[in-house]
């Protein structure tokens, strides 16, 4: 069944369990892209995802691909790359350009889903200190980079984007290692992709998904590194496991 939402930025969602199989996990349709909305919505495992010409729909999919942050695996070849320090990171330095960047039109896909209202939405969630971003560097040129949401232990992968090989892994694995000093319970990769896959996230069934966020979401962070945004020094860049 899917259900229209309310008006009301404020109004509940209904439950995720009530998803359609098919397509998986479409739950709603309507509403607004509010910080109130989103907020809410991310809570309880549910994100936005529509093309141009569409209403926005709000998804729950089932099964649910997560990331524990202490499980995230390194390939051989990433881990030459982090040793050569090809690439310096950042934390919030320009959300701005990386989520543009992961909008912009790919050869292996028909146009975007991060349409200009959806970047308005997560600009204005990063202003609120919820969307942040992590940017890899050649010099001045960003060379890679991805964006999601914090909530308590919680973080929402949203895209990614390399003009560069590997930059945006180099940004991924030194995120994950931030959020795991940081006492990250999971990061929510949404749905399964062979990458992320080869990176350590698998796959969960939804219920115990949402019981493991409502958890995570509920915790403070040890600390908060998110109002040092900037530039991490290289050496930070080329731990390996």
């Amino acid at each position: 069944m899917l259900f229209q939402l309310a008006r009301d930025p404020a109004a509940p969602f209904p439950d995720p369990a009530l998803a359609e199989t098919e397509p998986n996990g479409l739950l709603a349709v309507g509403g607004d892209l509010s910080p109130q909305r989103l907020r809410n919505a991310y809570r309880l495992g549910i994100f936005p995802w529509y093309s141009a010409g569409q209403p926005i729909l709000w998804w729950s999919p089932d099964p649910r691909l997560i990331l524990f942050p202490d499980d995230l695996r390194v390939s051989r070849s990433l881990r030459k790359t982090l040793r050569r320090g090809t690439f310096e990171v950042s934390v919030d330095r320009d959300f701005g350009a990386v989520i543009r960047a992961c909008a912009a039109p790919r050869p292996d896909a028909d146009g975007t889903w991060i349409l200009p209202e959806m970047v308005r939405a997560y600009e204005r969630l990063h202003a609120l200190g919820l969307a942040h971003s992590a940017e890899a560097w050649q010099g001045e040129a960003l060379a890679g980079g991805l964006y999601g949401i914090a909530m308590g232990q919680a973080f929402f992968g949203e895209s990614m984007f390399s003009h560069t090989s590997d930059a945006s892994k180099v940004a991924f694995v030194h995120l994950v290692r931030r959020l795991s000093a940081w006492g990250f319970g999971l990061i929510d990769c949404q749905v399964h992709t062979a990458h992320l896959a080869s990176l350590g996230a698998v796959e969960m069934p939804r219920a115990e998904f949402r019981q493991r966020l409502a958890k995570a979401v509920g915790q403070p962070v040890a600390g908060d590194a998110w109002d040092e945004p900037g530039r991490v020094p290289r050496s930070s860049t080329t731990l390996v496991d």
